[in-house]
Formats: structure tokens, sequence, C-alpha cells
């Protein structure tokens, strides 16, 4: 279904909008970007979204030059259920960008009309993307869990760690979290923020281990260390690692019973899968389903007590176009944000 779409458009709709975060908060709520990706992983199953893979520019992050210690990504996509298109131009620097204490994450998100080209709406896209980074944890569960409450682990307590637990909470009841963070000061700080979205216990862990436990175990951080072993993961399990880097040894990724990715393409070259795909270990055919293909009844993939999964939904700039998009929409109804007449 594609909605709002005129091409008769007036000049004074060539305008173009320019919308900050704490505007962007008050036009979205969580439960309306999980409802969001939802449409939007329908659309990729569908075939009605189109979503390149990202573009990666290293500024350092690995490579020996510059020494900046940041990279960025480029993610264009198409959503046909709104007729729109646009890009994100997003990384992450933990060199500069961290000793003036500024946020991991900087992003921009450029809207276009798809059929005539001019840019609608520049928006920033840090919320954005801490939103619908959560919000595709929780469809792909939908579609994975046949239950209604359930226990998590978590593995990183910031900024990720909330909105994936917040995300989470619009579609389950949970029950635990057992959260570790290399600094307990952040996961402390955590299970304060989070009680009132967690209906039950929030267990700080004093290993990684310890939280090594529940129906879904989720990975949030910046570490290059395979930390979340095997030998941890209990059958039942689906294990979410959300990170640049491989946060799961190799021996657990060979022996999960599914695989599951938001896009085959990313997927097979960057995060938990790259070094095993580099060496011909995991291959497209390794791969069940995308949440894509779950979500428009494609595939079904419901995990059984003695199985185990890996789930990988890296980030597609499908997710944060299509929240933009309705975020655009609102403003211009409400009548927010500074315009720039595109010429």
């Amino acid at each position: 279904m594609i909605w709002n779409v005129d091409q008769n458009i007036k000049e004074d709709e060539m305008d173009t909008l320019l919308i900050s975060q704490e505007q962007i908060k008050e036009l979205i709520t969580m439960k309306e970007v999980v409802e969001i990706c939802d449409k939007t992983f329908q659309g990729m199953g569908e075939g009605t979204v189109i979503n390149p893979t990202k573009v990666l520019l290293d500024l350092g992050e690995t490579a020996p030059y510059p020494p900046y210690k940041g990279f960025m990504n480029a993610m264009p996509a198409y959503i046909g259920w709104l007729d729109v298109a646009g890009i994100k131009w997003a990384g992450g620097n933990l060199g500069k960008r961290k000793e003036m204490g500024l946020p991991y994450i900087t992003s921009l998100i450029m809207m276009i009309d798809p059929a005539v080209g001019n840019f609608t709406g520049v928006l920033d896209g840090e919320f954005i993307t801490n939103c619908r980074t959560g919000a595709q944890t929780a469809v792909a569960l939908k579609y994975i869990l046949d239950k209604k409450s359930i226990k998590i682990g978590l593995y990183g307590a910031g900024m990720q760690g909330h909105t994936q637990t917040l995300a989470i909470s619009e579609l389950f009841n949970i029950e635990e979290v057992r959260v570790y963070d290399v600094f307990k000061g952040a996961a402390l700080k955590y299970a304060e923020n989070m009680k009132d979205v967690v209906k039950g216990d929030i267990i700080v862990c004093d290993s990684p281990e310890e939280a090594a436990s529940g129906d879904v175990i989720i990975a949030v951080t910046q570490s290059k260390e395979k930390f979340i072993k095997n030998e941890w993961v209990k059958p039942g399990t689906v294990v979410f690692p959300m990170g640049s880097y491989q946060e799961c040894d190799n021996e657990f990724i060979l022996s999960a019973d599914k695989i599951i990715v938001d896009h085959i393409g990313q997927c097979l070259h960057r995060g938990a899968l790259a070094e095993l795909n580099h060496e011909g270990k995991i291959l497209e055919e390794n791969i069940f389903a995308t949440i894509g293909d779950l979500a428009f009844g494609n595939k079904t993939a419901k995990i059984q007590p003695n199985e185990r999964y890996l789930c990988i939904p890296i980030g597609t700039g499908a997710m944060d176009v299509a929240v933009a998009g309705i975020v655009l929409q609102k403003a211009k109804e409400r009548g927010i944000g500074g315009t720039y007449k595109f010429v």
C-alpha cells in the first residue's frame, strides 16, 4: 500500500524541512517505530522496499589511514508503502568525538520525493537510529518466539541497551533482564532507568557468563572480542549480536540451528558473520531467512525448545528512511521544522 502519493506538487511544497532531534522526539513514539519497522520488513519481504547494501567509509576504525578512529556509512532506501526515498549518512567515532564527550553515533537523514527528486527533509538521525535498532529486534522476536512473556540477557547498558528494552516491551512482557556492562555503573544506571519498563527483575551481573541466560540474548556493544561462548547458550535461545564486530564465538555461529538476518549482503560482509564468510564457512545458502521473509510470510521460523537461533539485524537504511518519512509527514501536518527553499 502506498500512502499520500501526489504527483501535482505545488511550488510551496518544494521546501526542504529541517527537523531537529528534540522535534523528532515530539513527533514519534517507540510504539510507532516498532509498527513502522514491521511494515517495512514486510515490504522487504514483498519486494516493494529497495535497500542497497550500505557503503562504508572507514576513517580509521580499522584502516591505518586516516587516523580518526571512526567510520561513516551511506545507507539509501526506497519505501514502497510510503512512496518515499532517502539516505542516512551515519557512523561512530571513538577518537576526537569521544574526547569531546559527544555521543558515539552521529547521524543525518536526507529525504527526497522519489517522483521529482527534490529534497523534502533533512532530519537528525541519532534518535531515529537508536529507536529503530531496538525496534528491529522486537519485530524479529515477534516472528521467532511463540510466547508473550520473555527473559532477556543483555550485554551493553548504554543507549542501545535502553532502546532495545523499550522496543521489546511494546510487544512482550519482560519477566527478567540479566544485564552486564564492562562499566558496572552503566548497568546500575540502566537498572534504575528501566525499572518501570521491565515488569520483572533486573539483575546486574558481575561476569559475562551470568548474563547469558534467557529466551533472548542481545549484545549491543563496541567490543571486538568474541565474548559470548557457545557453551553458555542454552537450547530455546535466540542470540542477537548487534555490534559492528563479532560478539559471539565461531562455535556458536556454526552450530546454530537457524541463521536469520535483515539483509543478506550486508550481514555476510560485516559484523558477526564476516570472518566466517571470508573463510568460506558461512555462505548465503547457510542463511535460513531474512526478517522480511518472516514478516511477509515467505518463510516461518518459530524456535523450538531444542533449538538455538542466531538473528542479526545489522541495520538497514530502510528502517531509518521509513521512520523519517512518517516523522516528516507529521511535521508537515503540524507546521513543525525550519525550511530551506529548494531551487
